[in-house]
């Protein structure tokens, strides 16, 4: 896997675009688990018939990691971003991925997915990068205890297949929020920026996998 820094890049276009990631899962060294991610967005759309024939336990082999697991496939709820570190493609079966991110897995998140505990719990992934949500455009978020504010950053097909962007605007009547939590659509007047602090995003996922990047103030 690389972790190569190189030229910053700027992609445009991308909500409602479809893509997949796929996570190669080993030991961190302070005990946990870490996640290299690869994503296929700006190499493909993640096409059904090559991603439903992905197969972990094999991937796992080959990569020579203890687990492999498949996120997806996805659909941006943001429309730009500018990312400052990126890394090499690799093919997964032929399909094609670039290392975006290296994820650290919280102890209480069960990939097994056995239990709800995967759900509502803060995440630390290392990437450096900067969202755009445009003006005019709806932004959809969940309000934690404290103000702290996760953006929606993507929706998911990998519970849920009849998600669609528009169906995002009553998500908040199916998801079971933790106490003190909530889900708020909003029109921002001016562009909404979601940017990595010292090159950390917090990111946490709702019971349907769709996932939320914490807004730094």
């Amino acid at each position: 896997m690389s972790h190569t820094t190189k030229a910053s890049r700027h992609l445009s276009g991308m909500r409602n675009a479809r893509y997949g990631e796929v996570l190669l899962i080993s030991p961190g060294e302070d005990g946990h688990l870490k996640a290299a991610v690869y994503n296929t967005f700006g190499l493909n759309d993640c096409p059904p018939e090559q991603w439903n024939a992905l197969d972990p336990r094999a991937l796992a082999e080959q990569f020579q990691v203890p687990m492999v697991f498949l996120n997806g496939p996805r659909f941006w709820t943001i429309d730009e971003v500018t990312t400052f570190q990126w890394g090499d493609t690799a093919m997964f079966d032929g399909l094609e991925a670039r290392w975006v991110a290296e994820v650290r897995i919280p102890a209480e998140i069960d990939l097994t997915g056995a239990t709800a505990r995967k759900f509502y719990v803060d995440s630390t992934v290392k990437r450096d990068t900067e969202y755009v949500l445009s003006s005019g455009k709806p932004v959809h978020e969940l309000i934690a205890p404290g103000d702290r504010t996760y953006v929606l950053q993507a929706y998911s097909h990998t519970v849920d297949d009849s998600q669609t962007m528009e169906s995002l605007a009553t998500l908040g009547r199916r998801l079971r929020l933790p106490q003190g939590w909530r889900y708020r659509v909003h029109t921002p007047e001016n562009d909404l920026l979601v940017r990595t602090v010292a090159g950390d995003a917090h990111v946490v996922q709702d019971e349907l996998e769709n996932t939320y990047m914490l807004l730094a103030h």
